[in-house]
């Protein structure tokens, strides 16, 4: 007799795709494994910045409540969504091999952020990345940015291709792109004296489907550059339709669980059969040291802290940097800990932050963001 898992998911591309990754590593000849769709309080909430959606688990509890109830069995999210403190009912069941663990700066072009000129706008729903851009270059100006990647993606590229869009229909002498006023007027005679290679239709033509769906987003607020996960845009097929460059783990080093998928599940036997399938026990130790370091601090997803941890043999080499949301203050430390006494070291290690101040800063962040909820 063949057995049916219910796995539960948010409706997003990036979570349906984190969730067929599971589903095929759990599927067998006797068991089978189906989507469940469920829309998460986060979800709801589509205007309000991450660390606004409450403590943590906005896109979390939706989930593991369906398990709870009964209707699925087990639920896959983002690591760095799951909260860290709150998750008596349920177990981390599953933690499969990590993806790309950091950042990459987003630009229609390609640039690097150091090439960035003083006064772009660059796009993050993150106060960790706020904070660590505003520290590598406080000549930015950093903006607040929601949506799925594709969504962020499309806010990014959508004011340039429409510009594009009008100096070509300009120049081919179609009066129907003159709705500029006053100034813009003069821009767009100006325009009429380019040249193109291509026709209007067969630019359009050219352009990918991210770019097409680009020229019809109304954008109220430009960006010039974003900061986004790199493996969400690996899982999302995203990756090579944009201009991206790495940013430095030192330096910008990643929300604690980033990259990483968490299977959660409230029976035994599910949750056995879960681990055998899909935990990968390299990116568990080095998420069980980032989510101990988070819980130590009483981070969650209000402060601006990044947590990295990399298993090299014997030792798991750690490194944390807690950061005033404006990026002028900061605790930081990097240590490699025992790998056969992770948990507790990375316990004793974020003691030793909090000594240094780490928790006052958090504090104060937590304080700003209730000051303007």
């Amino acid at each position: 007799m063949t057995e049916t898992l219910i796995l539960a998911t948010r409706g997003s591309e990036l979570a349906l795709r984190q969730a067929e990754t599971v589903r095929d590593a759990l599927a067998t000849r006797k068991r089978e494994v189906e989507i469940r769709r469920v829309e998460t309080r986060g979800d709801q909430i589509p205007d309000e910045l991450i660390h606004r959606l409450g403590r943590t688990g906005a896109f979390v509890r939706a989930l593991d409540e369906e398990v709870l109830a009964g209707d699925a069995d087990l639920a896959v999210h983002s690591m760095k969504d799951v909260p860290t403190e709150g998750m008596d009912d349920m177990v981390v069941a599953g933690v499969p091999e990590r993806a790309a663990a950091g950042d990459v700066l987003v630009h229609p072009e390609g640039k690097a952020l150091a090439d960035l000129p003083s006064g772009a706008v660059v796009g993050t729903g993150s106060l960790r990345r706020t904070a660590q851009i505003l520290a590598a270059r406080p000549d930015l100006v950093v903006e607040p940015i929601r949506g799925n990647v594709d969504t962020r993606l499309e806010k990014l590229l959508a004011p340039g291709l429409q510009a594009e869009h009008e100096r070509r229909l300009v120049a081919a002498g179609e009066d129907a792109a003159l709705t500029a006023e006053g100034d813009g007027e003069n821009e767009a005679t100006d325009a009429s004296d380019e040249t193109f290679d291509a026709s209007v239709e067969e630019w359009f033509d050219s352009l990918s489907d991210l770019e097409r769906s680009a020229m019809e987003r109304k954008v109220d607020d430009e960006y010039d550059a974003l900061v986004l996960a790199e493996a969400g845009l690996r899982r999302s097929n995203l990756l090579d339709e944009v201009g991206t460059t790495r940013l430095s783990r030192e330096e910008f080093v990643p929300a604690a669980g980033q990259g990483a998928i968490a299977v959660t599940a409230a029976d035994d036997a599910v949750a056995e059969a879960v681990r055998s399938a899909v935990d990968h026990p390299r990116t568990r130790v080095a998420t069980t040291v980032e989510r101990t370091v988070l819980a130590e601090l009483n981070g969650g997803c209000i402060a601006p802290i990044g947590v990295s941890a990399l298993v090299q043999g014997e030792h798991v080499h750690t490194r944390v940097r807690v950061l005033s949301t404006d990026g002028t203050e900061e605790v930081e430390g990097t240590r490699d800990l025992p790998i056969r006494s992770h948990a507790t070291a990375a316990a004793s290690f974020a003691g030793d932050l909090a000594d240094r101040g780490a928790t006052e800063l958090i504090a104060e962040a937590r304080e700003e963001v209730d000051a303007d909820a």
